[in-house]
């Protein structure tokens, strides 16, 4: 009988899980992928994967000559699709009782698309074909919901709850953080014609999100971003080459004000910096610790000073 890797992996996931500390309101989760490409993947790309060690991701290859000849866009129920359910329910059978299977790391929307095109590319689409591209993302939009609906089945979510992906938050309904690294290059014309209607429908089909911000770039979308009010909560990264995420504060502070959580990735260390400046009831922290002493001793002081 053939090893099949799957095995290995939900055994490694398993073993991760019952040896890691899990402090405070953290939920021992795993979000499975190939990779962020992966809804591209399901259009029909294949995946190009990172061959060292230090960059364990992956990428699409482009596909698209012409949007006359791939459209409509549909899943295709290829290698990637049918591996990834079969790991999903597996992992799901594993994790029964003890940990939970978190969604996958969806770029769906324009992402996909410009997955499957090519950035160059697809930019230049805007202007020269905005009625294909308009046609491919009311089709990408569209399959955003039976997509995850389909893997929120596989991985049990609807009995245990939901992981956001990749970011380690829980809902008992259904959640997922949902993002388009797309908008950072285009201005808000194009991010109300396309983005703006994409994030609005992927966020009021899910009961919670969070949103996934990148790059300062995609600060011109500010106010069109908190207008959509099924985004519960921000996430911000500063993106390569920017201060870090503890000189953003007052983008933070601002993000709080229009009435939206924040999401922050800290070290403890930091910790006290942003809970002295923002708002501890839209307040979601990420953060790990070199021991369990160390550990309870920062939920100790979060609890006293909160």
């Amino acid at each position: 009988m053939l090893h099949d890797p799957l095995d290995e992996l939900v055994a490694q996931t398993d073993a991760y899980m019952e040896t890691r500390y899990w402090g405070g309101d953290a939920m021992p989760q795993l979000s499975p992928g190939f990779g962020p490409d992966i809804f591209a993947a399901f259009l029909g790309a294949e995946l190009e994967f990172a061959r060292d060690q230090e960059h364990r991701t992956s990428w699409a290859e482009v596909f698209v000559e012409r949007w006359e000849d791939v459209l409509p866009l549909r899943i295709h129920e290829n290698r990637y699709w049918t591996r990834l359910r079969e790991l999903t329910r597996r992992l799901a059978e594993a994790a029964e009782g003890r940990w939970l299977v978190s969604h996958l790391d969806l770029h769906s929307n324009l992402d996909a698309l410009e997955a499957i095109r090519g950035a160059t590319r697809f930019c230049v689409d805007l202007y020269d074909y905005p009625d294909l591209i308009e046609q491919a993302n009311d089709q990408v939009r569209a399959l955003y919901a039976p997509v995850y609906d389909t893997f929120h089945a596989d991985g049990a979510m609807d009995r245990a709850g939901t992981g956001a992906g990749w970011i380690p938050a829980f809902c008992e309904g259904k959640c997922n953080a949902i993002q388009c690294d797309f908008a950072a290059l285009v201005g808000p014309e194009h991010f109300r014609s396309f983005i703006g209607p994409d994030l609005e429908a992927e966020a009021e089909h899910l009961d919670h999100c969070i949103y996934h911000w990148d790059g300062p770039t995609s600060l011109v979308h500010m106010d069109d971003l908190m207008a959509i009010e099924a985004i519960d909560c921000i996430q911000w990264v500063p993106g390569s080459g920017s201060a870090p995420l503890v000189e953003w504060l007052d983008l933070l502070e601002e993000v709080q004000r229009r009435g939206k959580s924040v999401m922050v990735y800290c070290s403890i260390e930091e910790l006290p910096r942003f809970h002295e400046r923002l708002r501890p009831d839209r307040l979601f922290y990420s953060t790990s610790a070199p021991s369990l002493h160390e550990l309870e001793r920062t939920l100790e002081w979060v609890a006293a000073n909160t």
